[in-house]
């Protein structure tokens, strides 16, 4: 617990990188951390407990040993927490839904960032927002000032693209997935994420589309430590509950896909989208939080409070193959404005400023 440092080149290790989210499950944060660093090459120092910790453990690490050892760099915190007592730090705000839906998560989880968050962006040099959204929730909710925050957008990997269909037969066998047209959705099973809204949607749609179309769904429960308890009733027909994918799995999993559908109710991103869209796939998503900001105009947004609407989305992306090549098409091209390279070379420049 000690902490394990790894050194990039000579010239650059003024900024030391806490990489202690990476021992966890690969979720938006933990791949915003790995791409970053694959970015930058080597570029930054990281630092991560020596054997990993987790939860209580994790928490403790963060808050009591890696202050000693930053030696005067500037620290980059890149995963919504960090270490109260360290000033000199940059840190990366993905949401604030800790403070706007609480009560999709435990008590204890609340109760501690509740209390850390607000102290921390006040403390700190400066703050990365994922979007615009999070930016306005984080100046809302903490009273910072907007000049504190600078919105970068996460990139998507050039690993999500429409050749990954060519893979699809064998992540079929290995997700032993019983269909070969699918509409999926991604995403960890917790209560902002809205499955139960979507599965319900889909009760009131299976009937109207093809009956060989199934519903995919990628992602395992949430850690009981962190997410209130998501329970699924009886599933609708013609549901597939893949769990969680493997990173190599994912993209042909997109790419082979009818339709993409992402109804959560809270995002202070949406991966997942810019994904789907990367991989040539048409996207239905909610209307709410910052997926508008994300989408535009290339995607159906609708609302993931109504199971009517969202139902609809679905029975007109599956039904409608001219819709579905339009959105296709507006899908590329609006991710093309979205890169790793660029979230890290913007995100490198924001950390060599606050170093300065």
């Amino acid at each position: 617990m000690f902490g394990s440092i790894s050194h990039g080149p000579v010239g650059m290790r003024g900024i030391l990188v806490n990489t202690r989210i990476l021992d966890a499950p690969v979720t938006g944060t933990q791949r915003y951390t790995r791409e970053l660093l694959a970015c930058w090459d080597q570029g930054a120092d990281t630092i991560a407990p020596e054997n990993g910790a987790r939860g209580l453990s994790g928490h403790a690490w963060e808050q009591l040993i890696l202050p000693t050892k930053t030696r005067n760099r500037l620290l980059f915190s890149p995963s919504n927490t960090g270490p109260l007592w360290v000033e000199d730090q940059v840190v990366t705000i993905h949401d604030m839904a800790i403070c706007d839906c609480p009560e999709g998560f435990s008590p204890r989880f609340v109760k501690w960032y509740q209390f850390l968050l607000p102290r921390l962006v006040r403390r700190v040099k400066h703050i990365i927002a994922v979007s615009e959204f999070t930016k306005q929730r984080i100046v809302t909710c903490t009273g910072v000032s907007g000049n504190k925050v600078t919105v970068i957008p996460n990139g998507v990997a050039s690993r999500f693209s429409s050749q990954a269909v060519s893979g699809l037969d064998a992540a079929r066998t290995r997700l032993g997935l019983p269909c070969s047209r699918y509409v999926l959705t991604v995403g960890s099973l917790e209560p902002r994420k809205n499955l139960k809204g979507l599965l319900q949607a889909w009760a009131r749609v299976q009937e109207r589309i093809p009956r060989d179309v199934w519903l995919v769904v990628a992602g395992s429960a949430g850690s009981e430590r962190v997410f209130a308890t998501t329970k699924l009733e009886t599933l609708p027909h013609r549901v597939f509950l893949a769990g969680r994918v493997e990173e190599d799995v994912l993209p042909p999993l997109y790419a082979g896909a009818l339709a993409f559908i992402y109804v959560s109710l809270y995002e202070g991103f949406g991966l997942p989208i810019l994904e789907a869209m990367a991989s040539g796939v048409p996207v239905v998503a909610g209307n709410r939080t910052s997926i508008p900001e994300l989408v535009c105009d290339a995607g159906t947004l609708v609302d993931p409070g109504s199971d009517e609407e969202i139902a609809a989305g679905i029975y007109a992306v599956v039904s409608d193959g001219v819709l579905r090549e339009e959105l296709r098409q507006r899908g590329l091209s609006r991710v093309k404005r979205f890169s790793w390279n660029e979230t890290a070379q913007k995100t490198w420049q924001v950390l060599q400023a606050a170093a300065a």
